[in-house]
């Protein structure tokens, strides 16, 4: 068994057996990756450009749009060319890089996802107070903070999965490298390591769907307590 000082590079798991298949997954995933372009694209422009956006709900729709097109350009690409070109092979290097870009925008898009929730509870909940709660410098802050800890979340992930040794192949069992899949291939005395991680990752999405929650449920009683108050 091949241990991490000596892999090279990863086989991706391949899409299709057949090159109809791969060709037909080819044009699919195509169409998906420039659909999301231009969507995201077309998000981008239109907020940059028109002054009337310069809101801050427009402002981290601008945020989320560059994130989910950085995170489909991480992982669609390579699997295009993987099916174009009848190959399953990526670089240890490009493995490690499409997991860190991978949890990092992923990571990115879920804070910006909560502090958008809280931007739509101030101006729902505490609309008088939204220009003094959730200004520009604010803003600013905010969406630099989801950035920032989208940076050293998946710094420190892709840093603890690939210190780990591995001795289970080279076969990744999915069409793009993530963290479940990488710590697979380690060695059996790491799968603790493989389960901390694992539950580390569980926990960070059960904390986002918390504030998700939260600001679900808090909205409607406010919603209720001002109709009753102006009735």
């Amino acid at each position: 068994m091949p241990n991490s000082s000596s892999i090279s590079e990863f086989l991706l798991l391949a899409l299709a057996d057949t090159r109809q298949l791969q060709l037909l997954h080819f044009w699919l995933l195509l169409g998906i990756y420039l659909a999301a372009l231009l969507g995201n694209g077309l998000i981008s422009t239109a907020v940059a450009c028109d002054h009337r956006l310069h809101t801050p709900m427009y402002f981290f729709l601008l945020n989320l749009a560059l994130l989910d097109l950085g995170c489909i350009s991480t992982t669609l690409p390579k699997a295009m060319a993987n099916a174009l070109w009848h190959t399953r092979q990526i670089s240890y290097a490009g493995c490690a890089a499409q997991v860190f870009f991978f949890v990092f925008f992923l990571s990115a898009e879920y804070c910006l996802l909560t502090m958008m929730s809280y931007d739509r509870y101030v101006a729902i909940c505490k609309p008088l107070h939204y220009g003094t709660l959730l200004g520009s410098r604010a803003c600013a802050t905010m969406a630099a903070a989801a950035w920032g800890i989208g940076f050293f979340n998946s710094l420190l992930h892709t840093a603890s999965t690939f210190s780990l040794p591995l001795c289970q192949g080279n076969a990744v069992d999915q069409f793009f490298c993530e963290i479940p899949q990488i710590l697979k291939l380690s060695c059996s005395k790491s799968f603790k390591s493989y389960l901390r991680e694992v539950g580390f990752l569980l926990f960070s999405v059960c904390l986002a769907l918390v504030f998700f929650v939260f600001i679900d449920s808090v909205i409607p009683v406010t919603l209720f307590q001002l109709r009753i108050l102006f009735a």
